[in-house]
């Protein structure tokens, strides 16, 4: 609220407040399991849910790789694809399944740890170092970020703006992970005004975050938006 009185004060967009756009236009990817949708929208970057827990055990690890192995077909080889499981794995279940989502190609897997096992993510990269790690929209205020990246336990940090606390910590944490060359993307980074300005203005923010949760069918410039917060067509924004 404080950069959008400035901006209004000024007479400026926050993006400008920021430093000024960087790209012509946001690459996007698509949050949802309507791959079928998201492709006629003109997505073509897709990230998809998770279907198990750790506590299944084979059968997780099965079903996760049934999972991805129908994403990956539906979408081709060449598009990037990741998986979000949502704090729904434990080290040991991680790095078994990494293993063998190893011909999936994933862009990365996201979130696959509670945000306060620090030494987990530590070992699980050290244990997986082909497969990428992105984390961060439960993690909160700039430390367990700098942790992170000191570790260097994360390829892509994703604070959520909402609860990170605010867009001056968030510019702080992409700070921090742009100084060790780790790219930012924030949680759901295209679905809110302060989201839009963020990315349009930080350079290592080369892929962000559109959740699809409107009905099927229905164009997203048709869809009730908040006012100033334009849709993606065609992939991008």
């Amino acid at each position: 609220a404080l950069w959008d009185i400035k901006g209004k004060l000024l007479g400026q967009p926050v993006y400008s407040l920021l430093g000024g756009p960087v790209r012509e236009s946001i690459t996007c990817y698509a949050t949802s399991d309507d791959l079928d949708w998201s492709q006629e929208l003109g997505f073509t970057k897709f990230k998809i849910t998770n279907p198990a827990h750790y506590s299944e055990s084979d059968a997780g690890i099965r079903a996760v790789v049934d999972h991805v192995a129908q994403a990956r077909e539906q979408v081709g080889q060449t598009r990037d694809l990741m998986i979000n499981p949502v704090m729904s794995y434990d080290v040991e279940f991680a790095i078994r399944l990494a293993e063998r989502l190893k011909p999936y190609e994933l862009r990365w897997m996201e979130e696959p740890l509670i945000p306060e096992d620090l030494e987990g993510h530590i070992q699980l990269r050290q244990a997986v170092p082909f497969m990428p790690i992105a984390t961060g929209e439960d993690h909160h205020t700039r430390v367990p970020f700098r942790q992170l990246v000191e570790n260097r336990c994360v390829d892509v940090v994703q604070p959520d703006l909402h609860w990170c606390g605010g867009m001056t910590e968030a510019i702080k944490i992409y700070h921090i992970a742009e100084a060790a060359g780790i790219k930012s993307s924030p949680h759901g980074g295209l679905n809110s005004a302060y989201g839009q300005h963020f990315c349009y203005a930080m350079p290592d923010c080369t892929l962000s975050e559109f959740h699809l949760s409107t009905p099927v069918g229905v164009p997203l410039e048709e869809v009730a938006a908040m006012p100033g917060v334009p849709v993606p067509k065609d992939g991008c924004l």
